[in-house]
């Protein structure tokens, strides 16, 4: 029997915005066997393009792709059949012990390894800091933005997060919304608003969160999410454009090529190694 890249499955270890471009990307280029893991409560802010939506609202479309959201494994190769990307409620990834994946991608970008290892699949792909390749997985993608972005690194581990997010039109922190508090974030603004400094863009147990530059809401967490102190809950563009709001960023679109460029590496070759039996 032959089989094709395509029949390979993929789970992706988180669901919001660099998972969703990721697996958007995978997609668009014929891998349908993929399933998205995702917490209970996501802490998604570019809501708008991130597959975790599905988790709050049943389904969502990115650009095209669908995604849904599953209560079982058992309805996963229904969904695979109609070209539909699968979600479930899974933070600690045992799922992946119930479909066997070729491939695991984790996107959580937590800054640290929160369990995946090199053993999980026959291509291990981990975005960003908190891994070593060779170690926890077989390749790492560079997620800072700037000269090495989505660059695939073999050995050793990525940048160390610098906390400070990357620039867009000239601006760093002063785009990013952050929590001031522990507690409940509350909104009536909605992505794709136009704010002017100083404007408040919502509140956390009373506490104003307020924009620090003028420009468009690309992103705000879900209201009625509980947040940590520091966490990032708002992303505000400079330059304006509403349009930006609901497409994939070139960040995620640069991280989800470098994911596919790795299992093209991994599997293009003759006899396409690792390949398993469905």
């Amino acid at each position: 029997m032959s089989y094709s890249l395509t029949d390979l499955t993929i789970v992706i270890r988180g669901a919001g915005e660099m998972a969703t471009g990721t697996a958007h990307r995978l997609h668009r280029a014929g891998f349908h066997r993929i399933l998205m893991t995702e917490i209970s409560a996501p802490l998604s802010v570019r809501r708008l393009v991130s597959f975790s939506e599905a988790v709050h609202d049943g389904s969502c479309i990115v650009e095209g792709s669908k995604a849904k959201l599953v209560t079982g494994i058992e309805e996963v190769e229904d969904l695979w059949s109609q070209g539909v990307i699968a979600v479930i409620v899974d933070p600690e990834n045992k799922s992946r012990t119930k479909v066997r994946p070729d491939i695991l991608v984790d996107t959580i970008l937590a800054k640290k390894n929160l369990g995946t290892t090199i053993q999980d699949a026959t291509l291990v792909v981990a975005l960003g800091p908190g891994f070593d390749a060779g170690r926890d997985a077989h390749c790492v993608v560079e997620t800072n933005r700037g000269h090495n972005l989505g660059r695939l690194i073999f050995e050793g581990p990525a940048e160390p997060n610098t906390g400070i997010p990357g620039t867009i039109a000239g601006e760093t922190a002063r785009r990013v919304l952050r929590a001031p508090v522990d507690g409940i974030f509350d909104s009536d603004s909605s992505i794709a608003d136009m704010v002017e400094t100083g404007m408040t863009v919502g509140y956390i147990t009373g506490k104003p969160v307020k924009a620090g530059l003028s420009g468009v809401i690309r992103g705000l967490i879900r209201p009625n999410t509980y947040v940590n102190e520091g966490l990032k809950v708002g992303d505000i563009d400079p330059r304006g454009d509403t349009s930006y709001c609901c497409t994939i960023s070139e960040k995620a679109r640069a991280i989800g090529g470098a994911v596919l460029e790795a299992i093209m590496i991994r599997f293009s070759q003759t006899g396409r190694p690792g390949l398993r039996s469905k």
